[in-house]
């Protein structure tokens, strides 16, 4: 067994939490800026002159000051749902550009509603979509820049943290690896605290459990990390008093073991800690934020363009055929909670039980000749953005089905249930690649499978797109 001594020297704080906060500062502050460099340059790119419109600009430029500071607002929740200045996305391998494209999809939605909405100035369409590139190609480079320059501190070894770990087993020397081999934070490991029945599979001075108290109050090393597997973790109440005699914060590493995550899973209720084994994208920060505004932006946007349709739909729907306007009908959304949903009326008066358990079928005679038109173009699906208003669904999401199907698929189908752990939607992945109406719930539960592993805001831009692309030529809308 090697052992070592720690020798006393004082150094400047560099412990792992305030190190952390310190460059996820300035990665932050960075973040921030872009917008504005955006503008100052898609200004001066179509019209010549600096974004705060001196003497020189032509009276009928407006200011984009207020453009800016809307841009500038919207991208800081933006950003921060979407994690562009999380430092582990730096390094991550893949899904960076997908971030920022997120980010920015959903900041340039918000902001083109908003100026549409908003008629007391009128902005450059081409420089909000100029600002746009820019801010795509600066946030690009930025993130590079900010990873070379933390790769060159890395290097330098002058900011590595030093730990003293709490461990000497196969467990102990993987964490160790991992943190010396770090790339967001690089750590040098001090020395190893041996613990009784515990392997020494480490490299590097090790000591007794007894030798704590003998350390130099924490000057010579900057974090305390308790590295024990999850069968050992009843230690860290043994060796608990003698680790507060050293001045420094002190971590323990959770492994739960294989298959069982931590990142985000933690929730904290009062004094009571829990761990979810199985969280939902539906509890995250970027489903709940970012989707609600952007739900509701697109949402109060379409039915405000769609007024005149509306109203010449409810008037030909008067016109043709008794009834109500409007259809409503439960359907089974977000944790299984009911709620009605809202239609054009397509079809004929008619027994509501009949509606609720049977399906649509070709020829069908209850449609309407309004409603075979209002159906084949997705038209009867418009006041359904009223429930996305309420809160009761989403524009992009697994379609709600009715409470008696889902009684009879539940029995049928594995984990058909997991496609209500998000809201329900208007149009889904499983929708535009066919699987509507009448069709294999099988492979409509696949899709909405697919959608609830891989949702992004950038998944729900491109199955709006393929659903306008579709929109006068969808099958199975009969």
């Amino acid at each position: 067994m090697q052992r070592g001594r720690f020798v006393s020297a004082i150094e400047p704080c560099c412990m792992i939490r305030s190190r952390l906060s310190y460059v996820r500062f300035h990665l932050r502050m960075l973040t921030l800026l872009l917008p504005a460099l955006a503008y100052f340059i898609a200004v001066k790119v179509r019209f010549g002159f600096n974004l705060f419109l001196t003497r020189r600009a032509p009276s009928y430029l407006p200011s984009y000051w207020h453009i800016m500071l809307l841009t500038t607002i919207v991208w800081t929740i933006a950003a921060e749902e979407s994690g562009l200045w999380n430092l582990e996305q730096l390094y991550a391998p893949d899904r960076k550009s997908r971030r920022l494209l997120e980010a920015l999809a959903f900041t340039y939605t918000i902001v083109m509603a908003a100026g549409f909405l908003y008629r007391g100035a009128s902005y450059s369409r081409l420089v909000v979509i100029t600002s746009a590139f820019f801010l795509f190609i600066l946030g690009t480079i930025a993130r590079i820049a900010f990873r070379v320059v933390l790769e060159m501190l890395r290097k330098s070894g002058k900011s590595a943290v030093k730990i003293l770990m709490v461990g000497t087993d196969r467990f102990a020397r993987r964490v160790a690896a991992t943190l010396q081999q770090g790339e967001v934070l690089p750590c040098q490991v001090a020395g190893f605290v041996h613990l009784p029945g515990q392997d020494i599979a480490v490299e590097g001075p090790v000591y007794e459990s007894d030798e704590i108290p003998t350390f130099s109050n924490g000057h010579s090393i900057d974090d305390v990390i308790i590295a024990l597997p999850a069968d050992r973790l009843r230690d860290v109440q043994n060796i608990a008093p003698a680790l507060e005699k050293l001045c420094v914060p002190r971590r323990v590493v959770i492994d739960l073991g294989e298959g069982v995550g931590i990142r985000d899973r933690l929730t904290d209720l009062g004094e009571i800690h829990m761990l979810d084994l199985e969280p939902t994208l539906a509890e995250t920060g970027p489903y709940l934020f970012q989707k609600r505004i952007f739900d509701l932006s697109i949402s109060a946007l379409i039915l405000i363009l769609t007024l005149p349709i509306s109203l010449l739909v409810a008037l030909a729907i008067k016109l043709t055929s008794p009834g109500p306007v409007f259809f409503t009908q439960e359907r089974v959304g977000l944790n299984g909670r009911v709620f009605r949903m809202f239609k054009f009326r397509t079809m004929r008066m008619g027994a509501q039980d009949e509606a609720d358990t049977r399906w649509t079928s070709v020829a069908d005679p209850r449609r309407t000749a309004v409603g075979v038109f209002l159906r084949k173009t997705n038209l009867d699906e418009l006041p359904q953005f009223l429930n996305v208003l309420k809160g009761q669904m989403s524009i992009v999401g697994p379609r709600p089905e009715r409470p008696y199907f889902v009684e009879k698929f539940l029995g049928q189908f594995d984990r058909y249930n997991a496609r209500h752990m998000f809201k329900v939607g208007i149009t889904g992945w499983a929708q535009v690649n066919g699987w509507r109406g009448d069709t294999s719930i099988a492979k409509r539960v696949e899709y909405d499978l697919y959608y609830l592993r891989n949702w992004s805001l950038s998944f729900d831009l491109q199955i709006m797109t393929m659903t306008l692309l579709q929109i006068f030529n969808s099958k199975n809308a009969y």
